[in-house]
């Protein structure tokens, strides 16, 4: 099963989800059963009866059966493809086998922890609070570190994920000093645009994801991807633009009343060329008859038959 960014798993009479994403599945009324959104749901048969739900408002995760017994399903497909679990195979999750996997690549190291086949259950804010508590920078290719970045790199791992579960994924009961109280609403207005210690936050998109840098804190020490769009806060470009918009409405507004002057002279130029095209050159004089013409009925003559064959009316008739 994959969750995707909205699914959730929700056992009929129990509470599995955090108050805030219950109550915007079902509101007020937490009875709801099935939940809304919900995908499929099963009954056990045992006494007494289970309920279980999965739903995802979002249709972005994904549900596959496996005929295999239960001890053996991550020996099986899908499962069999991903990496190890930092949190339950740490036996196989160690720093040499992070190690090994780093110097072997050559990608930016962000994409080689969302890499499932790596490292399975990282993704994209756990990727950038790792880098975060590490102290190293997403952009960095991964076979550029030192054997002391890359113990940090493990550590990090290791605690974020460690706590995530720890907490159940409330984001509630994280850390203060977590990156992920302050990475969101990038381009809102009231987005923090600093830690509560003054540094600066960016954003940067390498390979098509978005990563939530601290640059005072995550330093480049080696090579670096090429090419990587950086995003700024928006507010601060708007009052550039205010500010810049600001020196030139001088001569913006100078050079309007310009234009606007030399408008209104072409506009009577050519009121006047209309003006002279009215009057006639030879003016006639029209004087009222005062004993008009009797008017005469001009006689009907009866339209030629119609003999089918189409006949010009530029030709003169022949009498």
């Amino acid at each position: 099963m994959h969750l995707g960014m909205t699914g959730w798993i929700h056992i009929r009479g129990m509470q599995t989800a955090y108050t805030r994403y219950a109550e915007k599945i079902n509101g007020a009324d937490k009875e709801v059963w099935p939940p809304k959104f919900w995908k499929f749901h099963l009954e056990t048969d045992s006494d007494p009866e289970v309920g279980v739900a999965f739903t995802d408002a979002r249709r972005f995760g994904r549900v596959r059966l496996v005929d295999c017994p239960g001890a053996e399903i991550r020996s099986n497909s899908p499962l069999v493809e991903n990496g190890p679990d930092p949190v339950v195979d740490r036996e196989i999750f160690t720093e040499e086998y992070l190690s090994k996997k780093m110097k072997g690549r050559h990608v930016p190291i962000k994409a080689l922890l969302l890499d499932q086949a790596m490292i399975s259950g990282i993704g994209n804010w756990v990727g950038d609070e790792i880098m975060y508590q590490a102290g190293l920078h997403p952009e960095q290719y991964s076979d550029d570190f030192s054997d002391s970045e890359i113990t940090k790199l493990y550590k990090a791992i290791c605690y974020v994920c460690d706590t995530a579960v720890e907490k159940l994924g409330d984001s509630d009961q994280f850390p203060e000093d977590w990156l992920f109280n302050h990475r969101w609403g990038k381009g809102k207005k009231d987005a923090a645009k600093t830690l509560p210690n003054g540094e600066r936050i960016i954003f940067v998109t390498v390979g098509g994801r978005t990563s939530c840098v601290v640059p005072s804190r995550q330093k480049k020490t080696g090579r670096v991807v090429t090419g990587v769009e950086e995003e700024e806060p928006e507010e601060p470009k708007l009052e550039a633009k205010k500010k810049k918009a600001s020196k030139q409405s001088s001569q913006y507004f100078d050079d309007s009343a310009k234009e606007n002057e030399m408008i209104i002279k072409r506009m009577k130029a050519i009121k006047k060329e209309d003006d002279d095209d009215d009057i006639p050159t030879n003016k006639i004089t029209k004087t009222k008859n005062k004993n008009p013409a009797p008017k005469t009925r001009e006689k009907k003559t009866a339209p030629p038959p119609d003999t089918g064959t189409r006949r010009s009316t530029r030709l003169r008739k022949i009498s």
